[in-house]
């Protein structure tokens, strides 16, 4: 028997996968295709307190090896959130994590202080987004602000709080002390590369937005090389993500360090990803003959 359990800030999940945010809203429109108790964790679409109309359109374009998106972290709030979705999710057997997106300090404290009581596992704080023009990636491009807003929201939080690293800083090994300085229970990277498009026929920018976040294939090799680089830096787990698609891939980021990863864009182009995923980390293993995924997690840094 193989065992695949890893255990993030007191949390025992049955397995290192999970959802990366906003790829998988809030598991409801993959339940026909997904068994969500196969998953370790289920990761929800950013939550804020009040609704939020996203970016105007177009927000997606296709780049080579990846995509740009520019949603604005469209949701419906907190309210529809506890009332809709988290009931949904507690049918099935797998940890819930909240993704928190804010504007101020005060928006992400008042959906911590919401979301308290409820039956949330695990909360991530997401402090990283680059298509949000309000607060968002502010947040987490200056150690004070990152260290500053850990600290508040551990204040408020009942639950573990993960938090999210943008890869759009000089050092991701700063941030990441700072996040750990003001009391993260846990760190998940990569967030989306900024990047853009033009259309050269229209002379335009393809976003209305004219930036977005890159994701996919393309950005692997630098979510990898930051998730290395942030588990040799702290003592707390790391949730790696960025490009991941197969179980190959996924045992790259925990060989890496990270104790366990988040399937993304993937989703979008296969509905079945994570479950593949899965079972490629657990192929690997039997191959392997490993019986424990605690002894490949790291490796490469002992």
């Amino acid at each position: 028997m193989i065992n695949t359990k890893v255990t993030i800030a007191g949390v025992e999940w049955k397995n290192p996968v999970t959802t990366a945010s906003g790829t998988f809203g809030s598991g409801m429109e993959f339940a026909d295709f997904v068994d969500l108790n196969r998953l370790g964790a289920v990761t929800t679409k950013g939550v804020s307190y009040e609704p939020w109309t996203g970016n105007p359109v177009p927000r997606i374009a296709e780049t080579g090896s990846g995509m740009l998106n520019a949603i604005g972290l469209q949701n419906p709030g907190v309210e529809v959130f506890v009332n809709r979705d988290l009931p949904f999710l507690k049918q099935y057997d797998t940890r819930v994590i909240v993704n928190v997106c804010g504007k101020t300090t005060e928006d992400y404290l008042k959906v911590v202080e919401r979301l308290s009581d409820c039956a949330v596992d695990m909360l991530e704080i997401n402090i990283s987004c680059p298509n949000v023009k309000e607060g968002g990636i502010a947040f987490g491009q200056s150690t004070c602000s990152v260290e500053d807003i850990t600290r508040q929201v551990k204040k408020y939080a009942r639950q573990p709080v993960i938090m999210k690293l943008s890869p759009n800083v000089t050092d991701i090994r700063e941030m990441a002390k700072a996040a750990e300085a003001g009391g993260a229970d846990a760190l998940s990277l990569i967030n989306t590369l900024t990047g853009t498009k033009i259309d050269i026929y229209k002379r335009k920018f393809v976003l209305a937005n004219e930036t977005g976040g890159l994701s996919g294939p393309a950005v692997k090799p630098v979510a990898l090389r930051m998730v290395n680089q942030v588990a040799r830096t702290v003592k707390i787990p790391v949730i790696g993500m960025g490009g991941i698609a197969t179980g190959e891939d996924a045992i790259e980021f925990l060989m890496a360090g990270a104790t366990a990863v988040a399937v993304g864009t993937a989703n979008f182009r296969n509905p079945l990803a994570t479950v593949e995923v899965i079972d490629g980390i657990q192929d690997f293993l039997a191959k392997e003959g490993i019986a424990d995924i605690q002894d490949i997690i790291g490796c490469i840094n002992r």
